[in-house]
């Protein structure tokens, strides 16, 4: 039951959300006790998740942090349709007020960005589905084989195509004899010659043989497991694995999830700056009294606090929204003012146009965060706000800014958000050697993998594949091939 009191916040805080021209779905407020709240956030936000270990690892791990006083979760909002959010039982008034107006920030952001378009939208009741199959297998296998497999499944879980709801990387798979057929069709092809005497000018033999050795580049392509690079390892180990059906349908909810949480990893810092913005807005506009603002100043300045060396990302989106808005109200974009080369003039540049709000509203609907950063992070905005790459520097064991140049700056940024941060792997080869081994490569981008995580994910995937496992990558510039056999690691 909602306290009348903090019912009418709502009712207040979603007019005033409305009226700013917030999109968002029916939003469920349950307020919780401290434990409770650390239950949820355990269990990614859901109240019911199947049984596992994990889970009160994080329960022990959150309640300890907040016991010392080391943090405080204010609210949590599930995306889904009707969306949930909870508040935190006995916080202040301002701080109920912040949470409310933050938490429909992000419910417009998951209903309206494209990057959310495809989830579930009913992930609740899938959260509480998957729970429920997974204890009827645990009561089948019992609970120490379930829990083990969940374990393998949960160390592959990011081995999916973040990209693949919204790209067609498969190709239609073709018979055998039509994909041979085709090949030898492309082998004999040759350019057609008005009369014979010219055909060893116009299909000269060096020619020819380049169509033969195309044709058979082709045909074993097509006869390659799989046979174009998978980056959805999960999914092919769910098509492909000899596994039983319990745990094949084990992996597939494995999977399911990560998609679900993945468009929330890609948008992290536009989600947090988006719900920090109008939370900004609608409290310091309509909604804080005077008695209130120095708590509520106080409050929202510990959101955004940032310190050396971490990205805050309430703090970064909000600003970067704040600078798109102000850029598009002035008219500061385009050629005539990038062209401009007066300092004083870019400075002072206003071209009254006022397109700011409905220019933020266009890139919360369709960016993620490496677009949003790609295209909106300015030299301007990075001088202002001091940001800077940094490195660890062996001789004094510190680390030490490495440069403030915005091209580098910008770069690190990208490449920490691309793929979500996470190394992209790819199965290239399910029938290795013809033996039925698998064969992936890691797709180097410049940062090698932690070589101890590597191994034990190796392990994991050969238990599921039931044969060697094979990871090609590059370690400190060298090409090293990794392979594990269900425990045994060779190099």
């Amino acid at each position: 039951m909602i306290p009348s009191e903090i019912q009418r916040y709502i009712e207040e805080i979603k007019k005033h959300a409305l009226d700013y021209g917030l999109d968002f779905f029916e939003v469920v407020f349950e307020v919780v006790d401290f434990e409770e709240m650390n239950m949820l956030a355990s269990y990614g936000g859901f109240p019911i998740r199947y049984p596992h270990w994990r889970f009160g690892m994080e329960y022990e791990k959150i309640s300890k942090s907040y016991s010392y006083g080391l943090h405080k979760i204010y609210e949590m909002v599930i995306n889904n349709d009707p969306a949930y959010a909870y508040l935190l039982k006995g916080n202040t008034d301002i701080d109920q007020k912040l949470v409310i107006a933050h938490v429909y920030g992000h419910v417009d952001f998951f209903k309206n960005n494209l990057w959310f378009s495809k989830t579930n939208r009913k992930m609740l009741d899938e959260m509480a589905n998957h729970a429920v199959r997974v204890r009827r297998y645990i009561d089948r296998y019992g609970p120490e084989e379930v829990e083990n497999f969940i374990d393998v499944c949960l160390s592959i879980e990011d081995l999916i195509d973040i990209h693949s709801p919204f790209i067609k990387r498969r190709h239609e798979r073709k018979g055998l004899l039509e994909r041979e057929d085709e090949g030898e069709r492309k082998a004999i092809s040759k350019l057609r010659s008005p009369n014979e005497y010219l055909d060893e000018y116009i299909n000269p033999e060096d020619f020819i043989e380049w169509q033969k050795k195309k044709a058979e580049e082709e045909r074993i392509r097509r006869k390659r497991f799989p046979e174009y690079p998978e980056r959805d390892v999960l999914l092919f180990l769910i098509e492909n694995a000899p596994v039983e059906e319990w745990q094949r349908d084990i992996l597939s909810m494995i999977r399911e999830e990560s998609y679900y949480y993945a468009p929330q990893i890609q948008t992290k810092i536009m989600n947090e700056g988006w719900a920090a913005y109008w939370h900004s807005k609608i409290l310091t506009e309509k909604v804080v009294t005077d008695r209130e603002i120095i708590d509520y100043a106080d409050h929202h300045s510990g959101t955004l606090a940032t310190r050396p060396g971490v990205i805050n990302p309430y703090k970064l989106g909000m600003e970067l929204f704040k600078d798109i808005e102000d850029r598009w109200n002035k008219g500061k974009f385009g050629r005539e003012y990038e062209e401009c080369n007066d300092i004083e003039e870019k400075r002072n540049w206003d071209r009254k146009l006022g397109l700011g709000r409905e220019k933020i509203f266009e890139v919360r609907k369709f960016y993620n965060d490496v677009t949003f950063i790609d295209e909106f992070l300015t030299e301007d905005f990075c001088r202002e706000h001091g940001l800077f790459t940094y490195t660890y520097n062996r001789a004094t064991g510190m680390y030490e800014i490495e440069s403030r140049d915005f091209k580098k700056v910008k770069e690190k940024l990208l490449f920490l958000l691309t793929n979500c941060g996470r190394p992209i792997i790819e199965v290239v080869d399910g029938n290795y050697m013809n033996r039925g081994e698998l064969y992936l490569i890691h797709r180097h981008e410049g940062v090698d993998l932690k070589i101890d995580w590597a191994k034990d994910v190796l392990n994991n995937l050969s238990k599921i594949w039931k044969r060697p496992v094979y990871l090609e990558t590059v370690v400190e510039g060298k090409v090293r091939v990794f392979s594990a056999d269900a425990g045994a690691h060779r190099k």
